[in-house]
Order: structure tokens, then sequence, then C-alpha cells
């Protein structure tokens, strides 16, 4: 039970940020993506710090132990994402990935093979080690498992829009980059069911992957979204970017609550 529910947690991420993609493609309002950020900010944070660190915290291994690995964690995916090994992209208002390496540097429709292949490879990874850390939140119990697939769902959607943006200015057709988009988060499904098995057998370990799932959202959150919200020069955009990361927050609070005895 408890692997057909990371299946089907990681089949769900992988339609949805598809599903974002082709919305995108369909002409939903870029005005939204912005808000889309701000929701998957508050999300990110309140899952971290609200359902996933205190469970790893609850399980009786020593709290030093827990801030030495949420320490370590923030400085590797600060490593991996200097090695452009793990990236997450989102787009402004007008279109532009803030992660492109070639942001600044080349004209719209001339993204070069190498930042595909770089932006390909680095999402591949992302959704492995989401689909791992989902494991260890589904193997602690469902309702951790599924208020972190909420925001593993909610930072794909602004990153997987990024992507796809990345795709269609390399040239791809929209049917290719859904297609290149769609194969790379199959690796969240990979990830998750390799972690159950690797997991079910090593149970201490799971209070680390918890801490380090904690790590992983934090580091998107504060150093990928939170700056993008700041820098928001327009501010009818800015209150709601606002609105949308209490409401994220909101959304997640209300549900720790609910299961938090």
């Amino acid at each position: 039970m408890t692997l057909l529910s990371i299946i089907a947690a990681t089949i769900a991420g992988g339609l949805l940020s598809l599903l974002a993609a082709a919305l995108l493609i369909a002409g939903f309002p870029q005005r939204w993506l912005p808000r889309l950020v701000g929701f998957a900010t508050g999300v990110l944070l309140a899952v971290a710090l609200l359902d996933v660190l205190p469970e790893a915290f609850e399980s009786g291994v020593e709290p030093h132990n827990l801030f030495l690995t949420l320490l370590l964690g923030l400085l590797a995916f600060y490593g991996m994402e200097r090695a452009a090994v793990w990236r997450h992209a989102h787009v402004d208002e007008e279109g532009h990935d803030h992660h492109c390496p070639t942001h600044g540097h080349h004209h719209h429709g001339q993204v070069g093979r190498h930042t595909v292949l770089s932006v390909m490879v680095g999402d591949s990874f992302h959704n492995l080690v989401d689909g791992v850390l989902l494991a260890a939140a589904f193997l602690t119990s469902p309702a951790l498992g599924w208020s972190t697939a909420f925001a593993v769902i909610a930072h794909e959607i602004p990153q997987e829009a990024g992507d796809f943006a990345i795709l269609r200015a390399a040239g791809m057709t929209t049917r290719r980059a859904l297609l290149w988009n769609g194969l790379s988060s199959l690796t969240s499904i990979i990830g998750g069911v390799l972690g159950y098995f690797a997991l079910s057998h090593m149970q201490a370990a799971v209070p680390y992957i918890l801490t380090i799932a904690a790590s992983s959202f934090l580091y998107i959150a504060i150093s990928d979204l939170l700056p993008m919200l700041r820098s928001e020069q327009h501010r009818p955009t800015s209150i709601w970017q606002t609105v949308s990361l209490l409401a994220g927050v909101a959304a997640i609070a209300i549900g720790s609550i609910g299961h938090a005895h």
C-alpha cells in the first residue's frame, strides 16, 4: 500500500507539472506564474518547518546530528547547483528563465544544445532526489507523505514551466518539449521505488533523509524563490505574490494541525 502511494504521488507530480507546461502553451495568463511561485514558496517553507523537520526530530535521533545533516544538506544543494547538476528553474512575467545559463547572454531562440542538456540532466536528477525524499516521507506516515508530495508538486509547476520555456527557446517543437519534460519526470518514479526498497531495510536512515528533504525545500525557497519575490518591482504583482505565499503557508499549517496528534 505504501509503495502504491509513493508511485501515485510521483506520477501525480509528473502529470501536474506537464499540465502546467500544457497550460502555458494554451495561453495560460503569464501573470499567474509569479503567483504560483509565491504559493510554492509558502508551501515549501511550511512543509519543511511544520511537517518534515518535526517528524524527523520526533524520531528520537540526537538533535545535533539532524542539525548537522540539515547544514550539510544545504551546503550540498548549493554545491550541486553551482556545478549545474541540480537546478530550479522559474520564469518571470516576460517568460524569462532566471536560472537559464544563457539568460542575458543570448537572444531568445538561441539557447544552445549544452543548455538544453544541462536542463534535462539537472531536472532528471532533481526529480530522482524528490522521489527518494517522497519515499522516506511515506514510510514515516501517509499524512507526511502526501504533504511532502504537495510541496514537491508546488515547486515542480513553476520549475517545469521554466524548463519548458528553455526547451521552446532552443527551437524544440511543443510536442517534443512536452515529451522531454515527461521523460525527465519519470525519474521521480524510479527514485520513489528505489527509495522505498532501500529505506524499508534502513529505517534508522529515514529521519536523516527527511532532514535532507527539509534542506532541499528550504534551499529552493530561500535561494531561488524568495529572491525572485523580493526583486518584484510591480506593486500589485508583489502584493499578490505575498498573498499567495501566505496562502501556501496557511494550507500546510491547517493540515499540520489536523494530523499533529
